[in-house]
């Protein structure tokens, strides 16, 4: 009977030990796997910082945007390598349309007609699109603080221009009267061309493609960035300077104003886009 007794205690006792080791070691799980979300939790919260917060060190970017010029406007895209904590090389590939300061946009319809056309800019011989690819440096003058700051950079680009003349076409009464044309400019018969009173309106935006002429130059620009983006892996950023460029020959835009080969400008600009770095 004693030895039943004490079976059944040794039993009890036992029960009791194991009972208590899988309690602790439950309890050892459970603040084992919350330590571990508490640190997964703290590096995500280190790296959005490090992304809004610290030093801008990414080695590849891609960005597009738009320029408002003085005589025009530009499209363009950017793709940057990095050189070092303070250097970005980077090459961008820009389309442009050059205006002269002197355009006088005139309403369509001609003088005494019923009709309205296309609005027209007279005495314009071509339109003049400039297609541009360069290469340049942006030097770093100041991070961003913290997330709310501004980070600037001087940048000096330059490369070769590729100017893309096209003929501008105008909707007129022809001679006789008796019908409607569409001409561009012929230096040798003016024609209907300069006499305001005869010009319908625009021959369209498409007229002229199959006639394209190109005018070969260099282009250089100097300018400040100030990229404001929360976080360094984006770039959105405004951009200001000036640019010059020189072509082989004069750029024939309008008939009635003299026409030159170097051309001078200031631009705003604005870009959006990526960085990251080589896996």
């Amino acid at each position: 009977m004693k030895k039943i007794y004490l079976v059944l205690f040794l039993v009890t006792i036992s029960s009791g030990l194991y009972a208590q080791t899988a309690n602790t070691s439950t309890t050892s799980t459970k603040q084992s796997k919350r330590a571990e979300k508490e640190q997964r939790k703290l590096k995500k919260i280190a790296i959005l910082r490090e992304q809004e917060e610290g030093e801008n060190v990414f080695e590849r970017e891609f960005s597009a945007g738009a320029r408002l010029n003085t005589d025009g406007w530009t499209g363009f895209a950017e793709l940057g390598y990095r050189k070092n904590r303070k250097i970005v090389n980077y090459f961008q590939l820009e389309v442009s349309e050059k205006r002269n300061h002197k355009e006088d946009k005139r309403p369509g319809g001609g003088t005494g007609y019923s009709f309205t056309e296309r609005p027209y800019i007279f005495g314009k011989q071509n339109n003049f699109y400039p297609v541009k690819l360069g290469i340049g440096q942006r030097y770093l003058i100041g991070g961003k603080a913290n997330k709310n700051g501004v980070e600037v950079s001087a940048i000096y680009y330059g490369g070769v221009s590729i100017g893309l003349l096209k003929p501008y076409y105008l909707t007129v009464r022809s001679k006789t009267g008796d019908q409607v044309e569409t001409i561009k400019y012929n230096p040798n018969d003016e024609g209907n061309f300069l006499q305001a009173d005869r010009i319908y309106g625009a021959g369209g935006f498409g007229k002229g493609w199959s006639e394209l002429s190109v005018i070969p130059g260099l282009h250089a620009k100097l300018g400040m960035r100030f990229d404001w983006a929360h976080f360094n892996e984006v770039v959105s950023a405004l951009e200001i300077g000036v640019n010059a460029e020189m072509y082989t020959k004069k750029v024939p835009i309008m008939v009635t104003e003299n026409n030159k080969q170097l051309f001078f400008n200031a631009y705003v600009g604005i870009q959006f886009g990526k960085r990251w770095n080589r896996r």
